[in-house]
């Protein structure tokens, strides 16, 4: 008997390496094993399908039956795993199932950090984070919750999905005011003048930031309509809806369980296998030489390499320089950080139409370790990023 490739989780990651693998090696056995509806859509999409007036169900592009017949494949909707044994190479689900693998993959994804908030009314407090999270938020903005069309949207976090959905909202005629205890918005990504011109942009389409607090509490209004927010300097804020954005945590424990290593998430090599053999991750769970990017960009080239891997030529996972796109019409962005801990120095040009700023390498040899680009400037992302140097290099 032949045992299949395992997949779990039918996320970006997930979904990718099936179709790769299935270029390479036709005829494996291959389940798919996903703990919701399992039909494909883009993760990425949730933070600005608001303004293309897109539904949950308009992000779905296939549904989990015809990705099983577009992959040949085994798919199991609305299933979690319990377990894994790697030592014999089984899962055991949730329904008493247990499951023999070749290979298994994990690609489970990441949960939203949830901040500890007191308040009667700390349980409203919604984070987007898969399909059915979006069309609990969709119909709250709609009032299906309260019977009152929401106005006032307050937004915990000014990272990359707080700014992205404070621009969505705009959209929607609303005006979110984005809470965070940094000092300025993208602050892990951007450099201060490049933060400031975000901001500046942002604030202009009628987006409102405030610096250095953060809510401790949410309560039902004293009026009993809508939300009060305390804040950690003693003010309040009043809102129609609270969004948590305050970033993602990798879903080690069912790796932590099976004595795999995890760190920030699962501890892979450059194959992506994981500490146990025939066990690979990928996606926002995989921790690669230490670097652990929730990107499209990488989860591409995680899954080729990947692939390549379990259809019998072992592949180590290369990462270019990679660049995200922002997604802020208000404020076309583009950044490449450079790497955590690389010495140099940020140099800002700009004027009406953009700006472009560089992270200038200490050493000779390395002039240019990053950028971030803003309105017309944006256009240069393909020439910078071609001189900035591979964050996993190729292996020769």
């Amino acid at each position: 008997m032949s045992y299949p490739v395992v997949i779990v989780g039918s996320g970006l990651a997930g979904y990718n390496v099936a179709r790769e693998l299935r270029k390479l090696d036709a005829p494996a056995p291959l389940l798919v094993i996903s703990r919701d509806h399992a039909g494909l859509y883009s993760k990425p999409m949730l933070s600005n399908a608001l303004a293309g007036r897109k539904t949950a169900a308009d992000l779905v592009m296939k549904p989990a039956e015809q990705m099983a017949v577009d992959l040949n494949a085994r798919v199991l909707a609305n299933t979690s795993v319990a377990r894994i044994d790697t030592a014999a190479r089984t899962l055991m689900l949730h329904n008493g199932e247990a499951v023999v693998y070749r290979d298994l993959v994990l690609a489970l994804g990441a949960d939203p950090i949830r901040l500890p908030l007191a308040g009667n009314a700390a349980h409203m407090v919604l984070a987007v984070n898969d399909l059915d999270d979006f069309h609990a938020f969709a119909r709250a903005l709609n009032g299906a919750t309260g019977g009152l069309a929401v106005k006032r949207v307050a937004i915990l976090g000014a990272g990359l999905l707080g700014c992205e959905f404070a621009n969505d909202l705009l959209a929607l005629g609303i005006s979110p005011t984005v809470l965070d205890l940094a000092e300025r918005a993208l602050g892990r990504l951007l450099p201060p003048r490049s933060s400031a011109w975000l901001q500046s942009k942002l604030e202009a389409a009628g987006a409102s930031f405030r610096f250095g607090v953060a809510a401790t509490s949410v309560d039902h209004h004293a009026s009993g309509h809508g939300l009060t927010l305390t804040l950690s300097d003693g003010g309040t804020i009043d809102a129609d809806l609270v969004l948590s954005a305050t970033g993602l945590r990798p879903r080690t424990a069912l790796a932590a369980q099976a004595g795999l290593a995890v760190n920030r998430g699962v501890v892979v090599d450059r194959t992506l296998q994981a500490s146990a053999a025939h066990v690979y991750a990928v996606g926002d769970l995989a921790e690669v030489e230490g670097l652990n990017l929730p990107f499209v960009m990488p989860i591409m080239q995680q899954a080729r390499a990947l692939a390549a891997t379990l259809a019998g030529k072992p592949t180590p996972v290369n990462y270019p320089a990679m660049p995200v796109v922002v997604k802020t019409p208000a404020c076309p962005t583009v950044v490449c950080p450079p790497a955590m801990g690389a010495q140099g120095q940020w140099r800002v040009t700009e004027d009406e139409d953009g700006l472009e700023a560089h992270f200038i390498g200490s050493a000779a040899d390395q002039p240019l370790l990053g950028f971030a680009l803003h309105g017309k400037a944006t256009a240069r992302r393909q020439a910078l990023a071609a001189q900035v140097p591979a964050a996993l290099p190729v292996i020769v």
